[in-house]
């Protein structure tokens, strides 16, 4: 991609600001630019989308994205060491590049959200992946600003996000994607693709909204969620008996002796709009 996009290799760009990867901070680099491009094409096409990315690092998503065609790329750094080599590619793509040095967990990208089509697009920190994916599909509003996610965790959380009552890491958060997205694995990245190489693989996932979800509201549906996950091994009359175990089981039509993780979404959805 060097020969793509005119910069150079991410190694030398590394090697120059001197940016060890800093596990404090979640940080596993992507050196391997066909790889990058790879994450960014999971996505779909990228002409006239502005693209948000958490967690950049020196750039090398961000190059593929921009080097796909992205109207722009809104890339949230925690970690000041990074600015320079972003820079970099900020100024080989006047216009095109903003990055905005703080953290993600804080940050509002709605309210940043231009007009015209968004995608979130990420290789998300380990240590704040999953709330950051929790947030993004949280909002009351929905369909939300985004129109597609296409993020990287560890194999073991893209697992449970696109798993259902079928799959043994069905839980809290198969339950939320499955009711606001339909979201599946794109394909697995084995550790020594990263620099340092994390101790697992990791995997793409891309989610999608649904537009008309099952109606039901967010905070009810994770007070049923979080109690009956809470206790999954228990029937559901024992680990939801806080929130009015059997009448309240009854009432939606579900047998007290199940258990949490054979309860379909729209089983959770039922419970959670009696409570």
């Amino acid at each position: 991609m060097a020969a793509i996009d005119g910069l150079p290799p991410l190694r030398d760009v590394i090697a120059r600001h001197g940016l060890d990867a800093r596990k404090a901070l979640g940080q596993n680099f992507l050196l391997d630019l066909n790889l990058t491009q790879k994450i960014a094409r999971t996505a779909g096409p990228l002409e006239g989308v502005t693209v948000f990315e958490v967690g950049p690092g020196p750039g090398g998503l961000t190059r593929a994205i921009l080097s796909l065609g992205a109207k722009k790329v809104i890339a949230v750094e925690r970690d000041a060491r990074c600015l320079p080599a972003l820079a970099e590619i900020a100024e080989h793509y006047p216009g095109r590049l903003e990055v905005i040095e703080g953290d993600a967990l804080k940050t509002d990208f709605e309210a940043m959200a231009p007009d015209g089509p968004v995608k979130i697009i990420a290789n998300l920190p380990y240590n704040v992946g999953t709330q950051l994916l929790v947030n993004w599909l949280l909002p009351r509003n929905w369909p939300p600003f985004w129109q597609s996610l296409t993020l990287m965790f560890q194999r073991e959380v893209g697992l449970r996000i696109v798993a259902d009552e079928s799959d043994d890491h069905y839980g809290r958060l198969g339950v939320l994607c499955g009711w606001r997205t339909e979201a599946h694995m794109a394909f697995d990245v084995p550790p020594q693709a990263f620099t340092p190489p994390p101790k697992v693989t990791s995997s793409v996932v891309h989610l999608v909204p649904r537009q008309e979800p099952l109606p039901c509201n967010v905070e009810k549906l994770e007070r049923v969620t979080q109690a009956a996950f809470g206790q999954r091994r228990k029937m559901l009359r024992q680990s939801l008996k806080s929130l009015g175990g059997e009448a309240l089981l009854a009432r939606a039509g579900i047998d007290p002796a199940r258990r949490a993780e054979t309860l379909s979404v729209e089983e959770f959805c039922r419970i959670a709009n009696l409570l």
